[in-house]
């Protein structure tokens, strides 16, 4: 899903969120979101309320097959 809205910075250097991006993100008044700068690309990210659960399973597939394993058996 590709949400696309354009907002207008205030005089108190402050944005509203669309409601269409809120409801993308399901978020609520007391929600906490994360904001990551890349470049010229501003990207905002609902904060996770357990961070091990959010990163589980992020690192799949980054290593060749067996890679983890012979760096194990190398430390020995």
């Amino acid at each position: 899903m590709q949400i696309t809205a354009e907002v207008t910075i205030s005089a108190r250097n402050q944005i509203t969120l669309p409601r269409e991006a809120r409801e993308a993100l399901r978020l609520k008044p007391g929600d906490k979101v994360l904001i990551v700068v890349r470049g010229e690309q501003l990207l905002l990210l609902k904060k996770p309320k357990f961070h091990h659960a959010a990163i589980c399973g992020i690192g799949h597939g980054v290593y060749p097959k067996d890679y983890l394993r012979k760096e194990r058996e190398s430390w020995r």
